[in-house]
């Protein structure tokens, strides 16, 4: 063995002492699958990957994307061979507030990419990276941006839809630029894979349009070579199946599957060590020797962020368009401002086409926003957007519109990837009722802080004839139970451009946009003038009773907004305030004295109507009070036979209300 591969050698098996230090001293964590990748994540971090020593969040840096979040001890050792975490963040891998979190968090640890566990988002998210790096790369020039995603995928992560779903899409967009190492060890936490999947994953990736690579992934120079070879092929993107052996090194213990998920004894961790040449009496060993080899590259890859600054101080000084560009992605959210299109007072709008106008409004305003819909642009109303900005591939990079299909996970995934690449706005479109097959994409928007806008259309039972399969109930309050998400759900279109505004500005939440599909009266701003601004509030009074004095209110979000405007019209014997309640979220986070303003304590008799579940209305209402909202599913039939039968007629609502206020 030469001496440059004695080291590799040395630092691989410090790599995995490392592993089954922090794993046993957590009691908690999976030791196995860490040690099977542990070849192909040294030689990439080592040989191959772009990064700045110095600073973790270098634009033009290679993205490493740990999909098999299971393995973060890995990521971890790696990042403390980097310097970018030490061997005390080791020591206290999974303990509250560590920068080590049981399963990578980007937004805690430098040098994380994307938050992973949920198996397959991870290879979906990295579908995203690529795919802005690709749209960028095409905008901004190849000398600002020009860089490889890489993943590190297990077993697990390909038996998930989602990240098979993003990687057709990978194929069809031809992202060259994405490598993917499968830790092909062919066991899981439950046993071995053969129980549960007879999948050829070289077919499966072949059929995507991939480039496939089998390699021992325990041979360093198989590795470099496959590694070098997906880099030459940029046609396609590429799958390297490493066949490796669980929990490969230890004494005893190769190929168990019990290694996957819970710490080695103390005993095989010291036979272990012994073996792989590692001192047994000395926990989170790191020699010096190994750090010094780990880094070699480092005085390359200083020299390498050094010239890309030059090179991009260059054309910064020289090159309008793209400075105006550079400065437009580097906007803060929260400075955008647009100018939306009018809409004619008491003309009828579905609130999906005030989207859909606003859309069209935000191709020059914002360019930088891409995305599109799952198989929906003429109900989602992008068609406009696609039609007018083109569809995106590496054949035609400056298209703006991401033709998803049938896929609303992976939807929701790959824009969080593009979001967490930086430099660009995604969205993406679908119906209300599909967002349960986006529903972890939309938590993971969530929990990594992205201002990804998620629009969902049809969002009640007035998408009529379709069904119960189609007509979405319990799914607004489900979106709002999501911590940190931002649901807006306007009453017609001058709220619209308000809400799409707000989620917009945005700059550590997704949103969650519902509209209607059935046509809304416009307000008349001259009639109704608080409708021009107070859909930032999240809450506010659309119509108030006379002197400012309500003995009544009535709450409403979207078209049910209507409903309450026809109601206080009726219930002369009463002072009625109205209340439009787009976002529940944005009226919590208020000061007291407003909130105080629109629901005066005084004002005991309030009503709140929603076409969905309706206990979340209760912290507003009060618990003795009327909501009228759904609790079944519904029927298919036209939808103004399903207001009738569901009680959501302005006649019904109001002899709900009355007769309710006479029981009190």
């Amino acid at each position: 063995m030469s001496a440059l591969a004695e080291k590799d050698r040395l630092t691989v098996n410090v790599i995995k002492g490392l592993v089954m230090d922090a794993v046993r001293k957590a009691n908690s964590g999976h030791p196995g699958g860490a040690m099977s990748s542990a070849d192909f994540a040294y030689v990439l971090f080592k040989d191959f990957l772009k990064y700045s020593p110095d600073d973790p969040k270098w634009f033009n840096r290679d993205r490493f994307v740990l999909s098999a979040g299971h393995e973060s001890t890995l990521l971890y050792s790696l990042l403390t061979l980097a310097g970018v975490l030490t061997v005390d963040d080791l020591k206290h891998f999974r303990q509250f507030g560590s920068r080590t979190p049981g399963h990578p968090e980007q937004h805690m640890t430098p040098g994380v990419e994307a938050t992973t566990g949920p198996l397959g988002q991870g290879l979906a998210m990295a579908v995203g990276m690529a795919t802005a790096e690709a749209m960028l790369r095409a905008r901004m020039g190849e000398e600002i941006c020009s860089h490889y995603t890489y993943v590190l995928a297990s077993d697990g992560d390909l038996q998930e839809p989602v990240c098979l779903g993003a990687a057709s899409l990978a194929g069809l967009w031809k992202l060259g630029k994405l490598i993917v190492f499968y830790d092909s060890n062919k066991v899981q936490l439950a046993g071995p894979t053969t129980r549960c999947d007879c999948t050829d994953y070289r077919k499966i990736f072949e059929g995507f349009c991939w480039s496939v690579i089998d390699v021992d992934g325990h041979d360093h120079e198989a590795i470099r070579k496959a590694v070098m070879q997906a880099q030459l092929d940029s046609s396609c993107p590429t799958l390297i199946i490493g066949h490796t052996t669980m929990a490969k090194g230890t004494a005893s213990r190769e190929g168990d599957f019990e290694t996957h998920g819970a710490p080695l004894p103390a005993e095989e961790i010291a036979a272990t060590k012994r073996k792989l040449g590692l001192p047994d009496d000395k926990d989170f060993y790191l020699p010096e020797e190994a750090v010094e080899h780990f880094r070699t590259r480092f005085p390359a890859l200083r020299a390498a962020a050094a010239e890309w600054t030059k090179t991009f101080e260059k054309k910064l000084d020289a090159d309008e368009a793209f400075q105006d560009l550079w400065r437009i992605t580097k906007r803060s959210p929260g400075n955008r401002g647009f100018a939306w299109p009018a809409f004619e007072p008491g003309s009828k709008v579905a609130t999906r086409s005030a989207w859909g106008k606003c859309l069209y409004a935000l191709i020059e305003q914002l360019p930088i926003l891409v995305g599109g819909s799952a198989d929906l642009d003429p109900s989602n109303q992008t068609m406009k957007f696609r039609e007018t900005t083109g569809d995106f591939n590496t054949s035609t990079p400056l298209g703006r519109n991401l033709p998803f299909g049938v896929r609303e996970f992976p939807m929701g995934a790959i824009c969080n990837g593009i979001a967490l690449h930086g430099g660009l706005v995604p969205f993406g479109a679908t119906f209300l009722m599909f967002s349960d097959y986006e529903r972890s994409a939309l938590r993971m928007s969530a929990l990594q802080q992205l201002p990804v806008l998620h629009v969902f259309t049809h969002d009640s039972f007035w998408v009529g004839e379709d069904g119960p399969t189609h007509q979405p109930i319990e799914h607004v309050s489900s979106l709002r139970l999501i911590p940190n998400m931002l649901v807006l759900r306007p009453a017609e279109a001058i709220e619209t451009a308000l809400c799409l505004e707000t989620a917009l500005t945005q700059t550590t939440r997704p949103s969650s946009l519902l509209l209607t599909r059935q046509n809304l009266p416009v307000f008349d701003p001259a009639q109704l003038p608080a409708v021009t601004d107070g859909a930032r509030k999240g809450g506010y009074v659309l119509l108030d009773a006379p002197g400012g004095e309500p003995d009544l209110i009535i709450l409403a979000s979207g078209s049910e907004v209507h409903l309450a405007l026809a109601a206080a019209k009726e219930l002369t014997e009463r002072k009625v305030r109205v209340v439009s309640m787009p976002s529940m979220e944005l009226f919590d986070e208020q000061p007291d004295e407003y909130k105080q303003a629109v629901l005066p304590r005084q004002c005991t008799a309030r009503v709140a109507i929603e076409a969905g579940r309706p206990e979340l209305w209760y912290k507003y209402v009060g618990l003795d009070s009327l909501v009228i909202g759904l609790s079944h599913f519904g029927h298919s039939a036209p939808a103004e036979r399903l207001a009738q039968e569901y009680g959501f007629t302005a006649e019904s609502c109001i002899d709900r209300i009355r007769k309710k206020l006479a029981q009190a």
